[in-house]
């Protein structure tokens, strides 16, 4: 479950980030350039906001979980979420910013939408859009194809649940930090100082998945990260320890349906990576 609007105590470290623009609008916008590695710090929003980036990959959290956004995806994320974002690649980033009207029927926790080839063009030309664009003319009209648009999207299962205790938490941050290591969870356990079934049995319950699959699904999103930046699919089997490329493939095509050189669209992750 998302955090949502913080206590006092959170404040501080959590900020609410102002949104731009004419706030008379249901919707709206903004375009920013940032570059590769920049971190936006903890913050949160009183409109929900559609993450979407037209090149590079966004890294995003809240407290208790983390989504990868490579290009053609967008995240929903409904207002008061905290969340921060972390930068792959020179990150051209495109957001809208919904209030509660327009934001009607979308889903309340983060989700990765899988946008399309329309709403892409929708959402480049709704950013060009003056800050007080004429909400009842053609202006208007094109906000509400745009939100239309927005909730037909499939949703993408690019999450990864983290863990609320310390030291799950640590355990977690460690892995995330050498996904190639492949250490038995016995392993794992004994660093811990608990037994393997009482690591089984805490990581269920904090994360709602098993401690396998949250190893294979943190390394799926970081397979991602690294194809958006362009790195060759046989260079990522290897580093995230994957026994050949067709292993990793098959485990790809399993999650996702699709094959790891048809899921990120030709040429995005190409420009990105020389740029950055």
């Amino acid at each position: 479950m998302d955090t949502r609007r913080p206590g006092k105590a959170h404040r501080v470290a959590a900020p609410e980030s102002p949104v731009q623009g004419d706030l008379s609008r249901a919707i709206t916008t903004r375009s920013t350039t940032y570059g590769n590695g920049h971190h936006i710090q903890p913050h949160w929003h009183a409109r929900a906001q559609f993450v979407f980036a037209v090149a590079g990959t966004m890294r995003v959290r809240t407290p208790r979980r983390a989504w990868i956004v490579p290009p053609s995806r967008a995240l929903w994320v409904p207002a008061h979420t905290v969340h921060e974002i972390q930068m792959h690649g020179v990150v051209e980033m495109r957001s809208l910013y919904v209030d509660s009207r327009a934001a009607a029927g979308m889903p309340s926790t983060c989700e990765v939408l899988d946008v399309t080839p329309l709403l892409r063009e929708l959402v480049v030309r709704a950013v060009a859009l003056p800050d007080r664009y004429d909400e009842k003319g053609e202006d208007g009209l094109l906000m509400k194809l745009l939100m239309a648009e927005i909730r037909k999207l499939p949703r993408c299962a690019l999450d990864l649940p983290l863990p609320e205790s310390p030291d799950l938490t640590r355990l977690c941050e460690r892995l995330l930090a050498d996904l190639s290591t492949r250490q038995p969870s016995d392993a794992d356990a004994h660093d811990m100082k608990v037994s393997t079934r009482t690591l089984y049995r805490r990581f269920l319950k904090e994360t709602g998945i098993t401690f396998a699959r949250w190893k294979q699904q943190a390394r799926l999103l970081e397979s991602i990260r690294r194809l958006a930046g362009g790195t060759p699919v046989t260079t990522v089997a290897i580093d995230l320890g994957y026994e050949s490329p067709s292993a990793f493939s098959t485990m790809f095509r399993r999650a996702l349906g699709v094959v790891p050189r048809t899921f990120i669209p030709r040429g995005s992750a190409e420009s990105t990576g020389n740029r950055a």
